[in-house]
């Protein structure tokens, strides 16, 4: 198996990304990223665990991960054009449909998760200026905020009694995808999905 992670120590993925102290403290050094991040989970404020993951992994791996983790947690209700359109750039990272997947997020529902992770993905890289602006760059941590963004606000919407075994389905299917198996959501009391 080959990691998807693409940093050796927890503290990295601070170094590279350094307002992820908002969201939650700095790790001890030598501290490996999965491992972080499962400290997280079976810590108080286990959504922070969605949070690093989403910085940790690669751009398009993190959208993959939050495309199947709305999936299960949103039914038919998130195969929108948002989520079909991050779909179709994890599959083929084009810029046409990078830029397409921006343009939508921008007109969509700031409530909605798929609107966010079409964000993710606009946000992916190139430029996030109008075609015929000048070219504004994407900053480097725009897309793990908003696949974060997705996912913290799919599980709010979940009732409150779902919320924490959602938000371990997710982190533990996503740290298995990370680590290089195959990326599996275990819905709470349903079966695997598996893709």
């Amino acid at each position: 198996m080959t990691s998807r992670i693409r940093f050796s120590r927890a503290s990295d993925v601070f170094e590279a990304f350094p307002g992820l102290r908002m969201f939650t403290a700095r790790p001890p050094e030598g501290v490996d990223p999965a491992s972080y991040v499962r400290h997280l989970l079976a810590g108080p404020r286990p959504k922070q665990a969605l949070t690093m993951l989403a910085y940790t992994l690669p751009r398009r791996e993190a959208v993959w991960w939050g495309r199947r983790c709305l999936a299960a947690m949103l039914g038919p209700v998130g195969e929108d054009a948002c989520a079909r359109l991050a779909e179709d750039w994890v599959r083929a990272p084009e810029d046409e449909t990078r830029r397409a997947a921006l343009e939508l997020g921008a007109s969509g529902d700031p409530s909605s998760p798929t609107t966010w992770l079409a964000l993710a993905v606009g946000r992916s890289g190139g430029s996030v200026s109008a075609p015929d602006q000048k070219p504004i760059p994407a900053p480097p941590q725009a897309c793990a905020q908003a696949v974060a963004g997705a996912l913290a606000i799919a599980v709010s919407q979940r009732p409150p009694t779902e919320i924490r075994a959602w938000i371990e389905a997710c982190v533990k299917g996503g740290l298995a995808f990370a680590e290089g198996r195959d990326l599996k959501i275990s819905a709470p009391g349903a079966k695997e999905q598996r893709v």
